[in-house]
Parts: structure tokens; C-alpha cells; sequence
């Protein structure tokens, strides 16, 4: 029995209750970029900025030394140990991209092999990958930790990128959209007289690209919050992720609250590549997200 048309609206309800919720969060802190610092701690609130300002992300006026609240740096004058808030986003997409591509293109390999190429104990390796998934990332911490410092990584992009590269979520994610594609498929790429890697990189990649695009995003957002990992294995400066640096910023409100403007200014400059990838390739993540849903 076909539920009433009025029903599924109502059934819609609480999500759209929940989108205001969501999104007010986002823009207090898109609205904060913008305040000035005694509008921003301002009591009672202002819903939007009465006098909109861009000093939070460049201050002409300030003084390198300063603490008048009005001659703070900018978000992008910010500068530790001689280096600046573009390093370290610099930094935060370099690994992002990095640990993004190299680690799907590894999982998908990896998924071909196990799925279309199996060998004797490769549905045991397969199982051992599912057990993975069941530890806690932070069960892992302290062995990779001590791995990486055996290796002398500490303080260098390695440290941050190598252990992110193995993404057995991602290669179960891959099996299953691999299940769906024909050995005939395979096959015929065989007898033309292509290899193992020539089928995975011209025949298994251009199938999997929905399924690519859809695992992607997760995957490049959950490497750009990144935050627990980078505070263990940098310190020194130059190798600064942006979450650190945010970090940073927000443990100094206690005894610099007037800062809480520029923090905003540079959280809101941290969420448009997330923002941007979406946008990029929200069509392919919508079909990597239905694909096998209908025939």
C-alpha cells in the first residue's frame, strides 16, 4: 500500500528541520570573517555585520607588535617561525592531494587483484582487511608512531602522507563496485593481449569513475581535517598542516579573545576546497552513490 502524498512531505519534516541546525554554525563563522572585533564580541549579537571589514584576512594597518584589538594581523599575516598561513595551506593540499589520489588509485589496484585476478589465500587476505576495519584508528597510533621515528620521519611530509595510504574501508568500497562488472569484460581485455595493470588502468579505472568520485570526497575531507596524527609527528614549522595552525590559534582565545576574528576568517578560508570539491564533482558523487541502485 502506496503511503498518502501528503505523508511524504511530512516524513521530509524533520531533515529540513535539521538543515537550519546545520547550516547556522557555518554562518556565524562566514558572517565573524567579516565583523569587526568589537562587533564580533559585541552583546547582544548582531545577526549580520553593521560595518563589514576585511582585516581579518589582511590588515594594512597592523604593526607587527601590536595589541590594540583594531591593528591585529590578518589571517594572512599570520606567521610562524617565518612562515605563513598560504605554507601552511600549501601544506594541507599537498598532502590531501597526495594521500587522496595515490591511496584510491593503491585501493583499486588492490581491489582488481582480490576480485578479478584471485590467487591461492586471497579471500584470506580479503578477510584479514575486513578485521582491519573492526580496530579503532586510535588502537593504531602508538605503532605507527613508534614506526615512523624508527624511519626518521619526524618533522617531514612522509611522516604525514605514508600512513594514510592504506585505506581498507576504501578497497571493500571498490570490491563491491567491481563485483558488478563482467568477467567477459576482463576477459576480452585479456585475450587482446593486455596485462594486469594495462586492464586496471584502462579498463577497471574508467569503470570505477563514479565510484572514484564518490569515495574521493570522504576521503580528501577526512585528510584536510586531518589533526590528531599531524599534532604526533610535526613540530617543526615549516611542515605545519592547516588544522595545526587553527589549532594553534584556537588555544590562544583564552588569553587573546579579540583573536576570534581572524580565526574565523582563516576556518572560513579552510572550508572552500571542501565547498569547491563538492561542487566540482557533486554529479559523479550522486552517481557513485546510486550506482547499482537500478538497473
Amino acid at each position: 500500500m502506496k503511503p498518502a502524498r501528503w505523508l511524504l512531505p511530512m516524513l521530509r519534516l524533520p531533515l529540513w528541520l535539521l538543515v537550519p541546525a546545520m547550516l547556522l554554525p557555518y554562518y556565524w563563522m562566514a558572517i565573524g570573517a567579516f565583523k569587526p572585533v568589537a562587533e564580533l564580541l559585541r552583546q547582544p549579537p548582531t545577526p549580520w555585520p553593521q560595518a563589514t571589514t576585511t582585516r581579518n584576512f589582511f590588515n594594512p594597518d597592523w604593526a607587527g607588535t601590536t595589541a590594540d584589538p583594531d591593528r591585529l594581523a590578518g589571517i594572512l599575516q599570520v606567521s610562524v617561525e617565518g612562515h605563513g598561513f598560504l605554507r601552511f595551506y600549501a601544506n594541507s593540499l599537498l598532502v590531501t592531494a597526495v594521500v587522496t589520489v595515490v591511496s584510491l588509485l593503491a585501493a583499486s589496484l588492490v581491489a582488481f587483484v582480490l576480485t578479478k585476478k584471485p590467487f591461492p589465500g586471497s579471500r584470506w587476505l580479503f578477510r584479514a582487511l575486513l578485521l582491519s576495519m573492526m580496530l579503532p584508528w586510535e588502537v593504531t597510533i602508538v605503532p605507527n608512531f613508534v614506526t615512523v621515528a624508527q624511519l626518521g620521519w619526524i618533522n617531514s611530509f612522509a611522516a604525514l602522507m605514508v600512513p594514510g595510504l592504506a585505506k581498507a574501508f576504501v578497497v571493500f568500497y571498490f570490491r563491491q563496485a567491481l563485483a558488478a562488472v563482467p568477467d567477459e569484460l576482463i576477459s576480452a581485455a585479456t585475450l587482446d593481449g593486455a596485462g594486469t595493470l594495462r586492464i586496471w588502468w584502462s579498463v577497471v579505472l574508467p569503470v570505477l569513475r563514479p565510484s572514484l568520485a564518490a569515495i574521493a570526497i570522504p576521503v580528501a575531507v577526512g585528510e584536510w581535517n586531518n589533526f590528531l596524527w599531524p599534532l604526533l609527528v610535526v613540530n617543526d614549522a615549516s611542515a605545519l598542516t592547516l588544522p595545526l595552525q587553527l589549532g594553534k590559534m584556537a588555544g590562544d582565545l583564552s588569553y587573546n579573545p579579540q583573536a576570534a576574528a581572524v580565526l574565523m576568517a582563516g576556518s572560513l578560508l579552510a572550508s572552500l576546497p571542501a565547498i569547491l570539491l563538492f561542487l566540482l564533482f557533486q554529479k559523479q558523487f550522486v552517481a557513485g552513490l546510486t550506482a547499482g541502485a537500478t538497473k
